[in-house]
């Protein structure tokens, strides 16, 4: 798989991320979500994924 294919999954992956944690912060707290919180669960999200693209290159 080639770089920009990984970053593209990467990215995909951290939008959704970051609009479900906006979403469910909505539904519990009633308020918007402080962008930092949304980019740091798009963050987190985005690591294992990074990594399971790059065992599966290997395998």
């Amino acid at each position: 798989m080639k770089l920009w294919q990984k970053l593209l999954i990467t990215l995909v992956v951290m939008l959704v991320a970051s609009f479900a944690a906006g979403r469910l912060w909505l539904l519990a707290f009633d308020f918007i979500i402080p962008s930092y919180l949304a980019g740091v669960s798009g963050g987190l999200a985005a690591i294992p994924v990074w990594e399971l693209l790059r065992w599966l290159e290997k395998k």
